[in-house]
Formats: C-alpha cells, structure tokens, sequence
C-alpha cells in the first residue's frame, strides 16, 4: 500500500501537537525547501548536484553516517558547493528504537564523520531529521536537550517506493505552496530517479514563482512568523 496521500494527513495532525520542530517556513514568502535525504550516493548524489548547479539552487541534505564514511569526496563536493548540511542518523536506525546513549552515539559519529570529509565542525551540523519520519516525544526532548533542531516535511511525495518521475513531479505540484519544506531521497532507495524528478520540477517550481532557499533560511523566516 502506497502511504502517499496519508502523509498530508499525518502533517495536519502531527504539525500543530509539535510546534517547535521545522514543518515548514513562514506562509507569506514564497521560499520553499528542497531537501535529499539518505546520501551521500557514489552515484546519485554527484548526479542530484549537477541539476542544483545547473539551476544554481541551493538545497539541503541529511546524510547518514555510514554513507558519508563510503563517499567522502562526495559529501566534500556538496558541501563545497554550498548546500545546507543535516543528520539522519549514522545508519538509518529509527531513532526511537534507540536507548538514548545510542541515539547520542549515532549523531555524534555521523557528526563526526561529516567534519573529516567536509571539515564543518559538530555545532555547524546540528539540523536532524529522523529516519522515516518517526519520532516521540522523548526523541524530540532528548533532541532538544542536546542542542539540536529537529527538522521534518510538509511534501513527501513518496519516491523511494519509486511510483515513477511524473507521479513524483505530479504529487509535489498538486502539494507544493509558500514555506513547503520538499523531502526527496538521494540513497539507495528512490536515488535512481532523483536526478530525472527535479530536473523537471525545479523549473516549473521556478515558472510558479518560487525561491529556493535552506532548511537553515526557512527556521530564520518560521521564527520571525511567530
């Protein structure tokens, strides 16, 4: 079963009881995130940064540990290009399956793992996003409590099932508006067809008028919304 036409439901309902985690940037501004989680891929990520610099846009990534220690020159070349730079865990563990010494554990070696390949210290890197979507409570507390900012979506159109580059394209046109915080996946799963989804999104996302801008800008305008 496809979850995707759940999630804009489980965004409803999950948004308002959580307002202190990045769901989206402010309504009123027409600036929009493009996010990749899941990489960096030897393959699909260099792919994904020839797209973003062909249409000079900056996104953000959420790297899991594992696959920045297998690709460091790749994750050098997007940070390098100047993309934004987020935690998905070191190896794609829910995060609430984790006791908290190991959760602690896996974002300080991704943290780590990020400063050898790209030289960004741990406090520079400090937006998390959890794998899946999922959390509790006591994640996001423990989250807080280290000094991190938990960062989750307002499109998710489903790729990594792989439905096909238009339904993608189709589902985040039909969702996207001012604000909306794009999750898209640049991993083993749903990598194959990153490349081919947003060349054909960014310039109609563009045609419409939008901006895009980090995941760090977005928690700039959603703070000055307040």
């Amino acid at each position: 079963m496809q979850l995707a036409p759940l999630f804009p439901i489980f965004y409803r309902i999950l948004q308002p009881s959580f307002p202190n985690c990045l769901w989206a940037g402010n309504p009123n501004t027409k600036a929009i995130a493009l996010t990749f989680d899941d990489g960096p891929h030897p393959q699909y990520t260099p792919e994904v940064l020839a797209v973003l610099d062909r249409y000079k846009i900056t996104a953000s990534f959420f790297w899991l540990g594992v696959c920045v220690n297998r690709s460091p020159a790749i994750a050098k070349a997007v940070s390098e290009s100047g993309h934004w730079i987020g935690l998905h865990g070191y190896d794609h563990r829910s995060f609430a399956m984790l006791s908290p010494n190991d959760l602690k554990d896996c974002l300080e070696k991704t943290q780590v793992a990020i400063y050898n390949a790209c030289n960004l210290q741990p406090e520079q890197v400090r937006d998390v996003r959890p794998p899946n979507g999922l959390f509790t409570p006591a994640t996001l507390k423990l989250l807080f409590q280290w000094n991190y900012r938990p960062v989750m979506w307002s499109v998710v159109p489903e790729d990594w099932v792989r439905p096909g580059v238009n339904t993608v394209v189709e589902r985040i046109m039909q969702q996207v508006k001012n604000g909306s915080l794009i999750v898209l996946h640049d991993g083993a799963c749903g990598g194959q067809d990153v490349a081919a989804t947003i060349q054909i999104l960014i310039p109609k996302l563009l045609q419409q008028g939008y901006e895009f801008v980090t995941v760090d800008t977005l928690w700039q305008q959603a703070r000055t919304n307040h």
